[in-house]
């Protein structure tokens, strides 16, 4: 499998993320019912053990033994080859999310939050204090340690899987800020521009962003 290049930019170091506290938030029917997409966002910044409920929430390891003897996720993958990678744009710069360690690693350092935005729309949550960058890798798809089902070499079935699992991590944001006050936003982003900045791999591509924080009072 072609390893991650991931950069350590000065004045930037790993964040050692917090143990999830899943004995907290509103009911998962509850939290349907309040689900919804907000745009409003403040700048108002998250806890780390918030942050770290958020991102274990979203595709974190919830079990050493899933599907095919592999670690198991919150979020479902096809042939579990948990293809989706999180990328972190806080103020101070951009993370890795690992969720084997559950910590941050650095990526890039400075502000991206305003390219986490597709060009020309309107960008309510330019200051929000987190935007998640969805990102596929090709590699981790065809790679698959799972069942290897001949469709993942097929380029078109291979974007059909990994929209899908793309959605059900966002899917699992949405769910985990409506259930602890906070408030969610799906949306486009400037795809070339943030592949450049994160120095992907040419297998690997920049999906959609997905704003997260407190809604701005009017």
């Amino acid at each position: 499998m072609a390893e991650k290049r991931i950069s350590s930019p000065k004045g930037l170091s790993p964040i050692k993320l917090m143990k999830p506290e899943t004995d907290k938030g509103k009911s998962v029917l509850k939290s349907l019912q309040l689900r919804k997409t907000v745009r409003e966002i403040s700048d108002k910044k998250l806890s780390l053990q918030v942050l770290s409920n958020l991102l274990w929430a979203a595709c974190g390891v919830n079990r050493k033994k899933g599907p095919f003897g592999i670690h198991g996720r919150t979020a479902a993958t096809a042939s579990n080859s948990q293809e989706i990678d999180l990328y972190v744009a806080l103020q101070e710069g951009t993370y890795y999310y690992d969720p084997f360690k559950h910590c941050l690693i650095p990526v890039v350092a400075g502000d991206l939050r305003a390219m986490v935005i597709g060009k020309g729309q309107v960008n309510f949550g330019n200051k929000a204090p987190v935007r998640l960058i969805y990102v596929a890798d090709i590699d981790k798809l065809i790679h698959s340690q799972g069942y290897q089902e001949p469709g993942l070499l097929n380029t078109e079935i291979q974007k059909s899987y990994f929209y899908v699992d793309t959605g059900l991590i966002a899917s699992n944001v949405y769910l985990f800020a409506a259930s602890t006050g906070l408030v969610a936003w799906f949306h486009n982003c400037d795809k070339s521009g943030l592949e450049e900045k994160l120095n992907l791999r040419v297998d690997q591509h920049v999906l959609f962003g997905q704003t997260v924080g407190y809604k701005r009072k009017k």
